[in-house]
């Protein structure tokens, strides 16, 4: 492990040292990328993620072991693969991040709150990201798979694709003014096609992601909040329905595709 990381940071440094080379159309980020996801450092936020599941924690002394994805109580392998879903037992659709703020205030007595009103890489926060990275984790190279039957994940869909229509802000963008068209790019990031099946399944399938500019792990309600923020526009509450909306039109419209959870981005 410890040598994977070394170097991934090796690697990176090589190519901070190259302004150059990063200036050079020529540069291959997508070998860049995949040099890097040999050693992903998101590997220490799955380790993580994995004992806080099974750590009890809270007001209620309680671990996660209750926490049903989607596919049984402390069914975590294939999981995220399927979210986001709707769930019966809250009636609503909920994502990854939100299902597992409702285990942990049913479970273990943390308020949902506690991580809604905190901030992103701190607190209670920072536990639902690992938390994210180990479910993640556990569905890497697995086709992704939503349901889109039920009426509520259809209403959610559609609001996710009006969502990334919509123009807003100062800047008068979109979600559809970066990524629907092939091909471009925003320094060393490729953006994807989410108008495309497959385009769709790259932007969902590699958040959440280790982010090696910051060394930090970002999830998928973490980078919507900074596009929102890089629109000019109101940022989303965590865990609200804008968010899920959004991630189940990028699911479902990637359904079939391989998920390569966590990603490694720039």
């Amino acid at each position: 492990m410890r040598q994977k990381i070394i170097a991934a940071a090796i690697a990176a440094a090589a190519v901070v040292a190259a302004p150059q080379a990063l200036a050079s159309e020529e540069l291959n980020f997508d070998a860049y990328r995949q040099m890097l996801a040999d050693g992903n450092p998101a590997e220490l936020f799955e380790m993580e993620g994995e004992e806080l599941w099974t750590t009890a924690r809270g007001p209620k002394n309680a671990t996660l072991e209750k926490c049903d994805l989607g596919l049984g109580a402390n069914v975590v392998v294939g999981a995220a693969a399927q979210m986001p879903r709707y769930f019966a037992d809250t009636d609503k659709v909920q994502d990854l991040e939100s299902r597992l703020m409702h285990c942990m205030d049913a479970l273990q007595g943390i308020p949902s709150a506690e991580i809604i009103n905190g901030s992103f890489l701190k607190g209670e926060r920072a536990k639902v990201a690992a938390l994210v990275a180990y479910v993640v984790g556990q569905s890497k190279g697995k086709p992704i798979q939503v349901d889109l039957a039920h009426p509520k994940m259809k209403e959610m869909y559609a609001m996710g694709e009006k969502t990334f229509y919509y123009r807003t802000g100062a800047m008068d963008f979109a979600c559809s003014s970066c990524h629907s068209q092939d091909g471009k790019r925003i320094r060393a990031t490729s953006l994807p096609n989410i108008t495309t099946s497959k385009g769709a399944a790259e932007g969902w399938g590699s958040w959440p992601a280790y982010r090696v500019s910051n060394s930090q792990f970002w999830t998928m309600q973490h980078r919507l909040w900074d596009c929102f923020r890089q629109q000019r526009t109101a940022e989303p509450v965590f865990g609200s329905d804008v968010t899920i909306a959004l991630s189940t039109f990028m699911a479902g419209k990637g359904n079939g595709h391989e998920a390569v959870w966590p990603g490694v981005k720039r």
